[in-house]
């Protein structure tokens, strides 16, 4: 199964009227190191299939939508509550596996950690099914996971 992991950090929530960070954000070279140990071990594991940090919302954009229409928003989106840091694509046996792994992960006070399964073609009925699969629009790992299961 695979499994996307988020990291919801402290530091992107807006919390007592303080800003979030600003593009010229620079994490701790501590915590980068010890989070770097922590996804060698996920790599090593053989469980790591992709991960990436994101820069703060003030280097993004929103789109929110209302009748098929997208309002843009650039920079930090106000009504945002918790904010993704980044995210770890991952393998593994079970959800119960990936709890284990995180809760060695060198989160700091305040962090959050989202664990979310990724669904494969199997999780949805069969008339979605051969809807995405006409369109040509399934995920590659859906495509993947469905002829492997044909």
């Amino acid at each position: 199964m695979q499994f996307m992991v988020f990291m919801i950090p402290a530091v992107y929530q807006p919390k007592n009227g303080k800003q979030q960070p600003g593009p010229d954000f620079k994490p701790d070279p501590k915590m980068m190191t010890e989070m770097g140990r922590f996804n060698d071990e996920l790599r090593k594991a053989g469980a790591l299939l992709s991960l990436d940090g994101l820069l703060p919302l003030s280097t993004g954009a929103r789109l929110a939508f209302a009748k098929r229409k997208a309002t843009v928003t650039d920079g930090p989106a106000v009504d945002s509550k918790e904010v993704v840091g980044g995210y770890w694509l991952i393998e593994a046996k079970s959800k119960q596996q990936v709890v284990d792994w995180w809760q060695r992960c060198p989160a700091q006070d305040g962090d959050v950690i989202e664990i979310r399964q990724v669904a494969g073609m199997a999780d949805f009925p069969a008339d979605v099914q051969k809807a995405l699969r006409e369109s040509g629009t399934a995920g590659r790992g859906q495509r993947a996971r469905s002829k492997e299961q044909d």
